[in-house]
């Protein structure tokens, strides 16, 4: 049962599926934390094509029921189409801290669009940050979670180094990127 029910993500419905002119302009609105739904309900009062990717988020609460969030897929992040007076009433809302114009407008559709058929096929998804050979990163899960270290290598694999400071020495063990986060 959902707490609240689902709201559009997408404003006007079919956004995704206009054609595109090439004077098209898009822009990524970085949120205040936690008011990508409160900046989505107001650019739809106010009639602002927008985009904001929304996925249900499933646990139970600790009476035992199955419980149903729908929440942002990027975190901080909407999507707006417009031109500058479009990006100027958006950032007049109070829940936008920085735009940024986006130029390689028909790549982003094309991806906002993959994105919005991943979610109605309802699989779960989940956001995948770029690590790199060099960035010191914890564990998430598994039978390492809560281990830091820094990543050493970036071939077909990820090789997690663990140091052991005073001796100048260390162990490495081979991970998925989908176990580690950046720190």
């Amino acid at each position: 049962m959902p707490i609240l029910p689902s709201e559009p993500d997408c404003y006007p419905h079919d956004l995704l599926d206009l054609e595109i002119p090439e004077d098209d302009a898009w822009w990524l609105l970085y949120t205040r934390p936690r008011q990508e739904k409160k900046l989505a309900r107001y650019l739809r009062e106010h009639n602002l094509p927008h985009y904001s990717p929304l996925v249900p988020q499933r646990y139970r609460s600790p009476a035992g029921r199955l419980r149903t969030s729908y929440v942002p897929l990027f975190s901080t992040y909407v999507f707006l189409r417009g031109e500058n007076q479009q990006r100027h009433e958006a950032v007049c809302s109070g829940s936008v801290m920085k735009s940024s114009p986006i130029l390689q407008v028909e790549d982003l559709v094309d991806d906002l669009r993959q994105i919005r058929d991943l979610i109605a096929m309802e699989v779960p998804l989940t956001i995948e940050s770029r690590i790199e050979a060099g960035q010191n990163v914890r564990v998430r899960n598994g039978s390492f979670a809560g281990y830091e270290g820094v990543v050493i290598r970036r071939d077909r694999e990820t090789r997690l180094l663990v140091c052991v400071r005073f001796m100048d020495q260390g162990v490495s063990v081979k991970l998925d990127d989908c176990q580690l986060e950046p720190i």
